[in-house]
């Protein structure tokens, strides 16, 4: 569902004539296969549960399903918000799934992750945007695996402090939000999304004492010099993790790729991140959110 700024914007970079080129070298990964890989797919479809991986083409899913770690994706399979670089279905969402939360507990016992990441669809038509569910799914892996760390990629629950309060009566090892791409581009990338209320957001789980996380894609037309600032934006409102990724474009409907954005660029990035005060950054162009999040978890705490 591609809104008239996206459809602008598309077509403003169709009349430049940029074109990326093909996809380089460092950007092909093998096609997903493996026995643990099937494991782990064979369970998420026994248990019907979604996860970021399918739902969001990550290009990491063979290696991080052949370690037997995937990050669940809870409220269902379709979301409220139609953001341009996004691949998860956009509409009006089924009715809650209250036996969801048990559900991802048993799959993380079952796979014994020592790191598990819980991700989940926009819900703007629910009065908690979901952050019930997310206490009830937290609660339970605690019960069930108590010596598991747990990350969770959330929405901004429209600055909701009551949500955050929800999410904070079983708060999880590290708050993990996105700002996805520099202010300028929010209103195609991100059209129901504010800027300054993502930054917001991790301040209030900051002050609270969780470790955050954030994480923002790289070639969908920003500059290195708005990449620079945004980075200082975040660290100045207390993320401790970064993550970097190149975009790519899931379908010819989503945003354009801009440009392929060079290892060396990403380099940069995780050098400039780590001076300004990061604890961590991720930055390379394969990287996702979730990409090895058990390891930062392990060298965090």
């Amino acid at each position: 569902m591609i809104n008239q700024h996206q459809k602008a914007f598309k077509e403003q970079k169709e009349k430049e004539g940029k074109e990326p080129g093909k996809r380089p070298a460092w950007l092909k990964v093998k096609l997903p296969s493996g026995e643990n890989y099937n494991d782990v797919r064979t369970l998420m479809r026994r248990q019907h549960l979604n996860t970021v991986c399918e739902e969001a083409r990550c290009p990491n899913i063979a290696e991080c399903w052949n370690h037997r770690t995937a990050t669940f994706m809870i409220l269902g399979d379709t979301c409220t918000r139609s953001c341009g670089f996004c691949n998860i279905n956009v509409g009006i969402p089924n009715e809650l799934d209250l036996g969801e939360p048990k559900r991802v507990a048993d799959s993380v016992k079952e796979l014994g992750l020592r790191h598990v990441v819980i991700t989940s669809v926009n819900r703007d038509e629910l009065k908690d945007g979901g952050s019930t569910i997310f206490n009830m799914t937290i609660k339970l892996i605690r019960r069930e695996m108590p010596e598991t760390t747990i990350e969770i990629l959330i929405p901004d629950f429209r600055g909701d402090e009551e949500a955050f309060n929800i999410i904070m009566q079983n708060p999880p090892d590290i708050l993990n939000h996105n700002l996805e791409t520099v202010p300028r581009l929010y209103h195609v990338v991100r059209p129901q999304a504010k800027y300054q209320r993502s930054l917001d957001l991790i301040r209030w789980f900051k002050s609270k004492g969780l470790r955050t996380k954030s994480g923002i894609m790289v070639g969908i037309g920003e500059t290195k010099e708005e990449v620079i600032e945004l980075m200082k934006d975040v660290v100045s409102h207390g993320c401790d993790i970064l993550t970097i990724g190149q975009y790519l474009q899931p379908s010819k409907v989503h945003l354009p790729v801009d440009r392929f954005v060079t290892p060396e660029e990403f380099d940069f990035y995780r050098d400039e991140g780590l001076k300004m005060g990061f604890k961590i950054v991720e930055s390379s162009p394969l990287v996702r959110s979730s990409y090895h999040a058990d390891e930062h978890a392990r060298d965090i705490f």
